[in-house]
């Protein structure tokens, strides 16, 4: 018998990348190549005995820790480990803020910068999209990305995303564009056949659904 919380179990693969669930043993590495310009999230916790470096850290594990252990079906979110030939590029996130009332995902990632500018950030976002719309039933994604970084917002017209509206980041002032793909949208680009998604029957349940 699998022993794995089934969520571990889901595996995405590209051609190029293989995404995984991100686990406890993933987070030394992940730390170890986290890039100094990631901006984490301004409202997590800078604890006054650590530095920099530790407290971006913290960041990540408590991150991790926080989506696993309040996990619902209606607010969740999923950590996916980047690898290209075995090595960790990345890290992609998938969410569902309110999952059970609109069907409707958020993402963010980031790669390490020797990898980017490789098509590497499409595969990851198109591999996540692939999971909600395909055997997670989702209607739509959206995303956002500050008006500055063009290669973020690249990755989401590549895929088919549609400007929606502007808002202002209250930290920094900086302008944030937010995107939006519904269904009919995405199933019209021909990326759903470019992923392969295993191992997710065993945690539909954890997302509120049922096995097709």
């Amino acid at each position: 018998m699998d022993q794995r919380w089934p969520l571990h179990g889901i595996r995405l693969e590209t051609g190029d990348l293989t995404l995984t669930v991100m686990t406890e043993p993933d987070l030394a590495t992940v730390i170890s190549v986290l890039p100094a310009d990631v901006g984490l999230n301004p409202d997590a916790t800078t604890y006054a005995g650590l530095d920099g470096e530790a407290n971006r850290a913290a960041v990540i594990r408590q991150s991790y820790w926080r989506a696993l252990g309040l996990w619902s079906p209606a607010d969740w979110m999923l950590p996916f480990v980047v690898r290209r030939d075995g090595a960790v590029i990345g890290v992609q996130w998938l969410e569902g803020p309110d999952y059970l009332t609109d069907r409707t995902v958020d993402s963010s990632s980031w790669l390490v910068p020797g990898e980017r500018g490789r098509g590497w950030g499409r595969q990851m976002r198109g591999a996540v999209l692939a999971l909600a719309f395909g055997p997670l039933r989702a209607d739509a994604a959206i995303s956002s990305a500050v008006t500055s970084n063009l290669a973020s917002l690249g990755v989401s017209r590549s895929l088919g995303y549609q400007p929606t509206y502007t808002s202002v980041l209250p930290h920094t002032g900086e302008m944030l564009q937010h995107v939006r793909l519904d269904r009919g949208r995405w199933a019209a680009t021909g990326s759903p056949r470019c992923t392969q998604v295993e191992g997710i029957d065993l945690a539909l349940p954890l997302f509120g659904l049922e096995p097709a």
